[in-house]
């Protein structure tokens, strides 16, 4: 398992703004809540699942299972 950042340099860097404009709360997210405070609690989910391979919902980080 690897979790890598999104290879789309440009994309990373508009979510990084986004994440300190928030506070470090995932910017595609309405709710100030803990679990979306990044990385967010569905993609620590996600991470765990040992079958899941993906981006987490704001497209920051992959999950690759190798």
């Amino acid at each position: 398992m690897k979790v890598t950042f999104n290879p789309d340099e440009e994309m990373v860097r508009t979510i990084k703004e986004g994440l300190a404009q928030t506070g470090g709360y995932c910017p595609c997210r309405l709710e100030r809540t803990e679990e979306n405070k990044c990385i967010c609690r569905e993609f620590r989910e996600q991470i765990k699942d040992p079958d899941f391979e993906g981006f987490c919902h704001c497209m920051l980080y992959y999950k690759s299972k190798d």
